[in-house]
């Protein structure tokens, strides 16, 4: 089968009609919004902790780098369109030849 591996199916809630099942039911999805929220404020406070240890560069870092990217962006656009000149030329006189 090509080494493809099909994931498990999803589980099925069987949901019945009885009272108690009905109340159980909302139980565990109030539980399980609750833990929901829970678990999504906790990442948001990891976050916060991560976010206080990165070294953020300085404006003098940041200046220059972007420099830099300005510079080669335009060093390899001019390059990259004496390249495609150079090849349209090439082609355009090849095909002449066998024209």
């Amino acid at each position: 089968m090509l080494g493809v591996r099909v994931p498990p199916g999803l589980p099925v809630l069987i949901k019945r009609v009885t009272p108690m099942a009905t109340e159980t039911l909302v139980e565990r999805s109030s539980f399980l919004e609750k833990l929901r929220i829970r678990q999504i404020q906790q990442f948001f406070v990891e976050v916060r902790s991560e976010m206080k240890k990165v070294s953020w560069p300085g404006r003098k870092e940041v200046y220059g780098t972007t420099i830099v990217v300005v510079c080669a962006v335009f060093f390899f656009g001019i390059y990259l369109g004496l390249v495609d000149l150079v090849l349209r030329l090439g082609v355009d006189q090849i095909f002449k030849f066998f024209k």
